[in-house]
């Protein structure tokens, strides 16, 4: 992997490929980079870069504008010989992938991260210092200097307070390795600089004492007393009145110097000697080797570590499903921590989820604990009360850390819970334990599955990376079918261990098989299947019933309805019942719910597969087949409903769903509030049971879910899915000897072809699909306008205008016959495009109008939108340029409050149009690089040549440079598409300007109006 292109964020911007700075002077092209950079390999939303460029007043174009400028990042980037890659558009914003590029904030982490672990070890300081410098050295000033607003300004407070964390760390490990005079050099300034941070004068007060300077060391702490008196009201903290003791009496001689905590926290009193009789429990289990990752999680757990006795008892609760490797993340914490925990390390696993254990009692749990701190048997009081104050009093005033493992509620450890002090007390709990968080000042660590690289290097670890580097294809398909689950992988990478003769292939290709997945990741009757069900077990019987029937599904996510559908209860029912899978963390949280858009759900791969065992192992056939069936039909009515709230009544053939549950009309109002949301939110969806139902045909009919999802495909240019899902359509209907719905899926491959411009291909789907309606009995004048509607886009393009106007009039005469509403309008709009193509006007003009009224009487927002364009259109053919600019303004609303990225960016295109041909160039040109930003957004190639010519003649009007470079690759454009007619005209405003250029005149913009008019 190369890293030729480097990103520097600790200090002013900077960006460099092979060393060469690449200059991205634009402020708001800098604060988007930024935004992205700070968040690397994770998706920023727009309206996130929007609050940081224009910090909370933005312009109504303002997600235009940042479309605009990462489209130009994009090409300086590629002009700079940059991975084409590197920023990728993923809903709801962008994504800035580090794959291929260096990183300095990201290399910060790694470094202060590895440092951390290294001075965790008395033999590795020196180690740890030289990653610490290295570290430091990155700085190179204030980090993204002249760079604020929203999370930028809230990144640099963190960096600040993290550099100067890093500096306190570095000089607690050369006090620890005697190195006093290099610490009084590099914190002489910050101390001046920053009064306030005890930590740092401490270490320097040390460092004085040290180095024979009891004077400097007790000037330090008097000017140290009179800020934090003067500023805050308070007097200094215990570490730092420990060290004016000890400087005061002389105590501590060189070598000796306190340790620093990792990360740096105040430096804590001596413990409190144990009484006699009392032992120091050791208790931690040994770190597995194979740990990896999860550096989040450490850094919350290091924030625990004893500081000053504030009075509150630090507790920390990790929780997760079984085998996301809670327990592993404890005892690795727990031993970096240990040397922190003078009093001792407790570790007791209390049996919360055993096969064949019960619970242990809290009585159990404190005889345990009470005898590992020295307590005989015979002070153990019987009573629970009893027992537990006198464990609280054998560790008042001590500093221990306590680790309880495996806790299956919080009745069973509250009375293992310290009293006042400095311990600590680390508990591991599929539960969440909610009440903790009410009684205690609880740190909640939800674990989640590794991230790639964690897996990948888990993996590595237990295998060797040799083997991994031999085949790193399969390496990262083992990761993902063990659902990147710790407890998986180490199973699986077990196996390979103690195999050296297997392949990485050759274990992969056994877990692709889903139905025996479990059994090669649950050896010995254990594993990850016996797991899960002592979580299943716990559950109560209609909650159970729900996680079984969700497992049947196809999806990767979904929301309350569907689990009102798969258990036929209602909605409210269905998310209670949902709430408790997700507190017995079988299910995740995938995406909160925001405005419209419910909360979705996420069954984890390996989850689903234990679910599915168990419904073919406790339901019948019937009740499955049922549970799937509903799921289905719900989809189909909601997406009927959405279809008709896009496009109004008759536009589809009425469905078929043998199977739905009926849900509240409130319910289907708030899920249907945005259409187009809904079905992007519902996207893998439509996608799963679609495949889903082309092979179990009693599911209902996919071919009928797809023609309702159009709408997404065409809005958001989800192309590929609309062609893989169609053609699956396709095939299972011809499957089921179902000639109308073979007729409506090629019909709807027909539409696909025109929409990439591929009119060849349309005319022989449509003609396919004719020949599948020829014949049939059944009324089908609606399906047929259709066809004869897209037929007629094709002999337009191809240039027979009299035949595209029979073809269209015919349309418009099966239209009469049907109760589609909502397409007639769209033939009346294309019919006038083809009397306007023709010569003829005034006609054009009248049938645009009348396609508007009738979109209008449809209810059909999206058709009113584009029959106003195609108005606009004809506005412009009519010399009405200024009438034509109010209408493309009207469509733009219309387009952006329907989320229509692709009517947008037409509309654009058409009132950049509209403006250098009324003279206005520079306003021109703004419009048209928005137009085009979107349209290379929605990868719309043909629209992206159009757009070039209209950029091209704005910049002509004012004699700009670069409008015969346009003109030339737009005509390569429609050339390479096959577009004839629009290869001509651009040939012909190419003539004028290239003539107006080699003669010194400015070409009108009517002169290059009329030559892309004339076909």
């Amino acid at each position: 992997m190369t890293e030729r292109l480097r990103f520097s964020l600790l200090g002013p911007l900077e960006i460099e490929v092979d060393g060469r700075p690449v200059r991205v002077s634009n402020g708001r092209q800098r604060a988007v980079l930024a935004m992205l950079l700070i968040s690397p390999d994770r998706v920023v939303s727009v309206d996130a870069l929007t609050e940081t460029v224009w910090q909370g007043t933005p312009p109504a174009t303002a997600r235009n504008q940042i479309a605009i400028c990462v489209t130009s990042l994009r090409k300086t980037f590629r002009a700079a010989g940059a991975d084409d890659g590197l920023i990728e558009t993923c809903h709801p914003g962008y994504i800035l992938s580090s794959r291929n590029c260096r990183i300095d904030l990201k290399e910060l982490g790694e470094l202060i991260g590895r440092a951390r672990l290294a001075a965790a070890h008395d033999d590795r300081s020196q180690e740890a210092t030289g990653l610490f410098e290295q570290a430091l050295g990155l700085w190179r000033g204030q980090a993204l200097d002249g760079l604020g607003g929203g999370r930028i300004d809230d990144t640099v407070t963190e960096l600040n307070e993290l550099w100067l964390d890093v500096n306190e760390e570095y000089a607690a490990l050369q006090l620890r390795l005697g190195w006093h005079r290099p610490v009084i050099a590099r914190l002489t300034p910050l101390v001046r600089e920053h009064p306030l941070r005890e930590q740092a004068r401490a270490h320097l007060m040390q460092a004085h004492h040290l180095a024979g300077r009891r004077a400097e060391a007790l000037q330090l702490y008097r000017l140290g007393r009179e800020a934090l008196v003067e500023e805050l009201g308070v007097e200094p903290g215990p570490a730092l009145r420990e060290i004016h003791r000890q400087v005061l009496q002389e105590e501590d001689g060189p070598g000796a110097a306190p340790r620093s905590e990792a990360p740096a926290t105040a430096t804590a009193p001596a413990a409190v000697a144990l009484p006699a009789g009392a032992s120091v429990p050791a208790q931690l289990p040994l770190p597995a080797a194979a740990f990896t990752g999860r550096e989040p999680e450490l850094a919350t757990l290091d924030k625990l570590l004893p500081g000053q006795d504030d009075g509150v008892l630090a507790v920390a609760v990790v929780s997760g499903v079984s085998g996301v490797g809670k327990s592993a993340l404890a005892v690795h914490w727990a031993n970096r921590a240990a040397r922190h925990f003078p009093d001792g390390q407790l570790f007791i696993d209390v049996h919360g989820y055993r096969e064949d254990d019960q619970p242990l009692s809290p009585m159990t749990v404190l005889d345990q604990a009470l005898r590992a701190l020295g307590v005989s048997s015979a002070q153990i009081p019987a009573g629970l009360p009893e027992r537990s104050a006198l464990y609280r009093s054998v560790l008042s005033g001590r500093r221990l850390l306590i680790v309880l493992d495996d806790v299956r509620s919080s009745t069973q450890i509250r009375p293992l819970l310290p009293g006042r002090g400095q311990c600590v007390v680390l508990v591991t709990s599929r539960d969440q334990l909610d009440e903790l968080a009410g009684d205690y000042a609880a740190v909640h660590i939800p674990l989640k599955v590794l991230t790639p690289d964690e897996a990948d290097r888990m993996l590595a670890a237990v295998i060797g990376a040799d083997r991994v580097a031999t085949d790193p294809v399969s390496a990262a398909r083992l990761v993902e079918l063990c659902g990147r689950l710790p407890l998986a992988l180490r199973i699986a990478a077990g196996r390979l261990a103690t195999r050296p003769h297997w392949t990485l292939h050759q274990l992969t290709s056994r877990l692709e098989d889903r139905f025996s997945r479990l059994d090669v990741l649950s050896p010995n009757d254990g594993g990850v299947r016996a797991g899960f069900q002592l979580s299943y077990r716990e559950l109560p019987p209609e909650a159970a019933q729900l996680y079984r029937r969700l497992g049947l599904l196809p999806v990767t996510t979904f929301t309350g309805w569907m689990g009102a559908a798969v258990l036929d209860v209602g909605v409210h029912r269905a998310e209670d019942l949902i709430e408790q899978l997700v507190d017995a963390q079988l299910l995740e949280v995938s995406t909160p719910g925001t405005g419209t858009l419910q909360s979705r759900f996420r069954i984890q791969e390996l989850l689903r597969l234990f679910a599915w065992e168990r419904a073919h192992v406790e339901d019948g056939e019937q009740d499955r087949e049922a549970a799937v069936a509903r799921a289905f039909g719900t989809l189909l009515t909601l997406a009927d409903e959405a279809h008709r709230r896009l496009y109004g009544k008759g536009t589809l053939m009425p469905y078929r769903a043998g199977h739905a549950v009926a849900l509240p009309g409130t319910t289907v109002a708030r899920l249907l509030g945005d259409p187009i949301e809904w079905f992007e939110s519902e996207r893998t969806t439509v996608l799963g049971l679609t495949g889903h139902a082309a092979q179990n045909p009693a599911l209902g009919h996919a071919w009928e879910l797809i023609a309702r999802t159009v709408p997404l495909f065409e809005t958001r240019n989800y192309l590929d899915d609309w062609e893989q899902a169609a053609r699956v359509s396709l095939g299972a209907a011809r499957a089921a000897g179902d000639g109308l719905g073979a007729a409506v899926m090629l019909r709807s491959l027909g539409t696909l072809a025109i929409t990439r411009r591929r009119y060849g291909d349309a005319e022989e789907l449509l003609s396919q699909a004719m020949e599948q309606l020829d014949g049939r009995s059944t009324d089908t004048s609606g399906e047929r306008a259709l066809v004869l509607r897209n037929l007629a886009l094709c002999a337009r393009f191809k240039g027979d205008l009299d035949g595209a106007a029979r073809l269209c009039r015919s349309a418009l005469d099966h239209f009469k016959h049907s109760d589609d509403l909502a397409e007639r309008p769209h033939a009346l709009g294309l019919l006038a495009q083809i009397e306007l193509e023709r010569g003829d006007t005034e006609a054009g003009i009248a049938l645009t109008r009348e396609a508007i009224r009738s979109s209008e009487a449809a209810g059909s927002v999206r058709g009113r939108a584009q029959n106003i364009y195609r108005l606009a259109e004809a506005y412009l053919r009519a010399g009405e340029v200024r009438s034509a600019e109010d209408s493309c303004r009207e469509v733009v609303s219309l387009t952006r409050v329907q989320g229509d990225r692709l009517g947008e960016a037409y509309a654009l295109r058409a009132l950049g149009e509209t403006q250098w041909r009324q003279d206005r160039p520079y306003e021109a040109e703004a419009t048209l690089k928005e137009a085009l930003a979107v349209a290379e957004e929605v990868a719309d190639r043909f629209l992206q040549a159009r757009t070039e010519v209209d950029l091209a003649c704005a910049e002509a009007t004012r004699r700009g440079a670069g409008a015969v470079g346009r003109l030339r690759r737009a005509r390569e454009v429609f050339r390479g598409m096959d577009a004839g007619s629009w290869e001509r005209r651009v040939g012909r405003a190419l003539e004028k300007v290239v003539a107006g250029e080699r003669e010194g005149v400015v070409v009108e913009a009517t002169v290059l109006a009329r030559e892309l008019a004339a076909r």
